[in-house]
């Protein structure tokens, strides 16, 4: 699609449990992270052929986000969307990726329903 806006693949509320976080009780004790992101791409392809090949399988996706928030603690949420970012940027179809990652039990001094970060990357 050279010169088009791209089309886009969503994934909303991709929810794991990790240890990430600058104080001990956080990596101890962990807690949920919520991700959405947001992969640019040609959809063109699948449109026209129909074949889960010819497009990236958000199943696969979603397993590989969870296994990014669960496995290896990172101190700041900016670290794990960046981490996200480029296990998304893998498939070379994708052109541009946003990752939000929800730290909605973020240890702040006074009541938030959510802190989130969003990192845009792109090829």
């Amino acid at each position: 699609m050279s010169g088009a806006a791209m089309d886009r693949i969503t994934l909303t509320g991709i929810t794991g449990f990790g240890h990430h976080g600058v104080f001990e009780h956080e990596r101890r004790d962990g807690q949920q992270f919520v991700v959405d992101v947001s992969l640019a791409l040609d959809l063109a392809p699948v449109a026209a052929s129909d074949a889960l090949a010819d497009t990236v399988d958000y199943g696969v996706l979603a397993n590989a986000v969870h296994a990014d928030i669960s496995n290896d603690p990172l101190d700041t949420i900016e670290a794990l969307a960046g981490r996200i970012a480029t296990t998304c940027l893998r498939d070379p179809r994708v052109t541009e990726v946003a990752v939000t990652v929800h730290k909605p039990q973020a240890p702040v001094e006074v009541p938030v329903t959510d802190v989130a970060v969003t990192v845009i990357r792109s090829r």
